[in-house]
């Protein structure tokens, strides 16, 4: 490996269908890959540091949470490849979700591997200190999950129907964990729970817990089930107490999930290390995407103790598709976890952002309807995106905007947020 990672310590506080975009409608690519003086090909849409396009700075800190979904970034400085790009990714350990949002907001972080709706939520004032905050691409696609504990199992609970039933027959205080109030985790729970009848609020308690605690919690019984990204849910049921009773892929086929965030301040003092830095990245994504070793050799990597710190059986499995629940079930998931996938991934679409906020207004962490589609317009950095897409020879979309159908049946366009907000049955 080319350098370690900075330690660092924080406190913790019917079948689904998919109308995205195919890759046919992925048309546009750029110039060939070069090194940090790239940019002088593009287009100069952006603002210019100086009249150079070399990254102004030239060497950056990038927060991470030991979690699977941070190899993108990892990669891209064990490879070498930020070299590539004038830049030199410092990766840097972090304990919690609130740990990063702290460093990002006072500067000790430049960049971080970080949850969609923890960036909204700060840029909203509702998540904590009030900053704006940028979003400059799509880390990842699917691969997080919904761990149930063995003991509910055992008594019935193996999917969220059955869980329902038991929450209704067997009357106590049933907890449940996600990892941030307003960031993936906790929609993806929540969203599950009300697919089946129950109010994440009203029925059952919801607390707050890093990932790599997930595990260790559930152990001691301090939670009847978690939604976390991996390898903690496979990790539970390595160590035998729980079981995987959903994917978050079952509750939104290619969601979204970690991203490339930073505040929107560093991105106008320094809008070409924040392209060089994207561009860096996506060549990562890219790679780990290419086929089963690069998958095999990012799994040994980041399982050390400097970034996930857990055993590669841990990791390999579902990075490959391989799933197993606990109880004797296994299948392949052609939706796993997905880095790259021909450039499907990374495009940070307004309507993913939007999203976010619409589920911030239906669970009562928004009081009123924003301008949904302003909002994600100035966080999602779409210009510097495409431009750092066309130096990596990356496919863009037809559409800023793409449509889904969720576990429910209800479909999101992002056409009518406001309508969409306000029409679910269950909310806070």
């Amino acid at each position: 490996m080319r350098h370690n990672p900075t330690a660092t310590s924080s406190p913790a506080p019917a079948p689904l269908t998919e109308a995205t975009p195919s890759r046919r409608d992925f048309m546009r690519t750029g110039v060939a890959l070069g090194t940090a003086t790239f940019f002088s090909t593009l287009g100069h849409s952006g603002v210019w540091a100086a009249g150079s396009d070399a990254p102004e700075k030239k060497e950056v800190k990038i927060g991470f949470i030991p979690l699977t979904d941070c190899a993108s970034v990892v990669m891209a400085s064990v490879l070498g490849i930020d070299q590539k790009y004038g830049v030199k990714i410092v990766p840097t350990k972090e304990a919690s979700w609130p740990g990063v949002r702290d460093k990002l907001v006072n500067g000790e972080l430049d960049f971080a591997h970080v949850l969609y709706g923890l960036i909204y939520g700060v840029h909203m004032g509702t998540a904590g200190p009030k900053k704006d905050m940028a979003v400059l691409m799509t880390l990842n696609r699917n691969g997080q999950a919904l761990t149930l504990s063995k003991k509910l199992a055992d008594a019935g609970a193996k999917d969220v129907t059955g869980l329902a039933k038991l929450m209704a027959s067997e009357k106590r205080e049933y907890t449940f964990a996600q990892t941030f109030p307003t960031g993936t985790h906790a929609m993806w729970l929540y969203y599950w729970l009300a697919s089946a009848g129950i109010n994440p609020f009203r029925d059952s308690k919801v607390i707050t817990v890093p990932p790599p605690q997930m595990v260790a919690n559930m152990r001691v019984g301090n939670m009847d089930g978690f939604c976390v990204g991996e390898p903690w849910n496979h990790r539970a049921i390595i160590d035998g107490i729980g079981i995987t009773a959903a994917t978050t892929q079952d509750v939104w086929k290619d969601h979204p999930e970690k991203v490339l965030g930073t505040t929107g301040e560093f991105t106008e003092k320094f809008p070409n290390t924040c392209r060089a830095v994207t561009a860096a990245i996506l060549e990562a994504s890219k790679w780990i995407d290419a086929g089963l070793q690069n998958k095999l050799r990012m799994a040994e990597t980041i399982a050390a103790r400097a970034y996930v710190n857990t055993s590669v059986d841990a990791i390999n499995q579902r990075i490959l598709g391989r799933y197993q629940n606990g109880l004797g079930r296994t299948w392949d998931d052609p939706d796993h976890m997905k880095f790259y996938d021909g450039g499907a991934v990374n495009f940070p679409y307004l309507s993913d952002g939007m999203w976010f906020l619409t589920q911030h207004k239906r669970w009562g962490l928004i009081n009123s309807h924003p301008d949904y589609l302003k909002m994600a317009r100035e966080i999602n950095k779409i210009d510097l995106y495409k431009q750092a897409a066309e130096a990596t020879k990356t496919p863009l979309p037809s559409s800023e905007m793409r449509s889904s159908k969720l576990i429910d049946g209800v479909v999101w366009d992002g056409k009518d947020p406001r309508k969409y907000a306000d029409s679910f049955a269950i909310k806070a």
